[in-house]
């Protein structure tokens, strides 16, 4: 008999069910991260399974379905709506992650859906070079620390000094190369090239940190609206209000996409600096008393907004449309 697996997807885990001879295994969860994936991947290897079933949840399933899928696994990815559907005729009422699960994974072997396609692979390999470049910017950033503390100390060796000089060196040669690279496949692509200058039309946003946000936005569906966007990348704020806390002020819920909110914090701050349209609306939030970081966190998340805005409407970033003039004359 054939196996058929069920995959729900969560934000920051994956429930997993195995179908094999009819009869549904008991639910594996794993994390959502890195380890969590190839742990599946080794799974699924393991029972070759004929048919994987995941819902199109948002973003979240993305890189678990771009890995089954160069893994060789045969993955599908389908609409929610038709998942509801089935489970309305199989009288399902109840909904908890377990049983969506064992659904998918009957849902898998009764209803034989077609095979996904992964977002081109131009786009893939540069959001693959923009995490890369994340990843060296901030080993760079704590090398120069620790050189700046061995500095401050007047017995730290010259050679350990040297050592550590070396090793930024090669870290900014590193940075350099996979930035060129990024931009010769942005140039290979037209219609990149028009979302690459679109975003760099902001105030604010560089060449590595535009590099960084399309890498992330650029295999996003367009389908997505802004406040998807927002919570694919953690910039919506999570309100905790119970017990005796009803009067604690929301936080960002930071589940979604780490390097996507890496990118943003410098431009935003840039932003505030120098663009007189975000410059009012910062200075409004913090008359209202909000903190300095959460009016900045305000600033990244309408930021985004208009860079979303952007790649679904093909125009450069305008932040005239995106603040008000009432802010410029509240701070009048």
């Amino acid at each position: 008999m054939s196996t058929f697996v069920g995959i729900d997807i969560a934000a920051k885990t994956v429930d997993l069910v195995i179908r094999h001879d009819n009869k549904n295994s008991l639910v594996k969860t794993f994390e959502q991260t890195l380890n969590g994936r190839t742990a599946i991947l080794t799974l699924l290897q393991q029972h070759a399974p004929q048919s994987v079933v995941m819902e199109a949840t948002g973003i979240y399933y993305l890189d678990l379905a771009v890995a089954l899928h160069d893994a060789g696994i045969p993955i599908s990815v389908i609409n929610p709506k038709s998942f509801n559907h089935f489970a309305q005729m199989k009288l399902e009422h109840s909904k908890t992650d377990n049983i969506d699960a064992a659904l998918l994974a009957e849902y898998a072997q009764r209803m034989t859906p077609e095979k996904w396609t992964p977002p081109q692979r131009n786009k893939l390999k540069i959001r693959d070079i923009s995490r890369q470049i994340n990843r060296l910017t901030d080993d760079c950033t704590k090398a120069k620390n620790r050189l700046h503390a061995m500095k401050s100390y007047e017995d730290t060796s010259d050679l350990v000094i040297l050592d550590e000089q070396d090793g930024i060196a090669y870290l900014e040669n590193r940075i350099q190369r996979l930035r060129m690279a990024a931009l010769e496949m942005i140039k290979s692509d037209a219609e990149i090239v028009q979302q690459f200058n679109n975003i760099l039309a902001a105030k604010g946003i560089g060449e590595v940190s535009a590099i960084a946000m399309l890498g992330e936005l650029i295999i996003l569906p367009e389908t997505l609206k802004a406040n998807q966007v927002s919570r694919y990348a953690g910039l919506d704020v999570r309100l905790n209000q119970s017990g005796s806390s009803l009067n604690r002020p929301g936080r960002l819920s930071k589940a979604g996409n780490a390097y996507l909110r890496s990118a943003l914090f410098m431009p935003a701050m840039s932003a505030v600096r120098h663009d007189p349209n975000v410059k009012a609306f910062y200075e409004v939030l913090v008359a209202r008393g909000k903190k300095k970081m959460q009016a900045m966190c305000a600033v990244m998340r309408k930021m985004l907004t208009g860079i979303w805005a952007c790649f679904k409407l093909n125009t450069p970033y305008d932040s005239s449309k995106l603040f008000s003039e009432e802010h410029k004359k509240a701070c009048a």
